[in-house]
């Protein structure tokens, strides 16, 4: 097993607005070991959006270096990063993104079709992923179906289908309520002590970052000590 799940050094990240070079993220660097729980807190513009898009392989630095499970990615082209971010990260947003005409079933299995998997094979790691965040008995439900904790809960498995090495998760709780939240963390805790899953939420809320392992805080582009 590699040391650090997540090694990045030295990071930034540089938009051009117009004529305005905006600086995102200003030398981070970041290690996380596997099964780690951690949380990114900042104030809006701090950068968590940018390092999460980093981290999750959906963008590359301008400069710096970035190991995931000990592959370099900083340089990769984007083919080879959708494959890396396909295989490596699992990806957990506020607003769930399930597709609204599919069963949950089908939402899970999404990310196995890029797989090697037969469609019969697909379909049985996707339910017992389902399984796995407690919604065996709701496999055939559309999103309408299901509460806002439930489609959550599809969400994380998703993310867990495809055994990544980091799951994402982006204000997780966000669009919940307190009950289904205090749920939601509970599930993604219970996961990673099961599973070993390392874990990255990206949080606003002091009292979801108290429930994670460690908390970076960022400020204009840089951690906080």
């Amino acid at each position: 097993m590699t040391k650090w799940v997540v090694d990045a050094k030295d990071i930034t990240k540089v938009y051009q607005m117009g004529e305005v070079e905006v600086h995102a993220l200003r030398g981070l660097t970041v290690q996380i070991a596997p099964g780690e729980v951690l949380s990114i807190m900042g104030p809006s513009g701090s950068g968590k959006s940018t390092l999460m898009n980093i981290l999750g392989c959906l963008d590359r630095p301008t400069s710096g270096e970035y190991s995931l499970n000990g592959e370099s990615v900083a340089t990769l082209t984007d083919d080879q990063l959708a494959d890396i971010r396909n295989r490596g990260v699992g990806f957990v947003f506020q607003s769930f993104n399930l597709l609204p005409r599919q069963t949950a079933l089908a939402n899970v299995e999404l990310p196995l079709r890029y797989s090697a998997l037969n469609g019969r094979n697909r379909k049985q790691v996707a339910t017992e992923a389902l399984e796995a965040v407690g919604l065996g008995d709701r496999i055939k439900h559309k999103p309408n179906e299901l509460s806002g904790g439930q489609m959550q809960r599809v969400a994380i498995a998703r993310a867990l289908v495809n055994d990544p090495a980091i799951i994402m998760a982006d204000e997780p709780t966000g669009n919940l309520d307190s009950k289904s939240g205090d749920e939601i963390m509970h599930l993604l805790r219970k996961l990673n002590e099961e599973r070993g899953t390392t874990l990255i939420i990206v949080t606003h809320d002091p009292e979801i970052a108290e429930l994670t392992d460690r908390v970076i805080s960022l400020y204009d582009g840089r951690i906080k000590e």
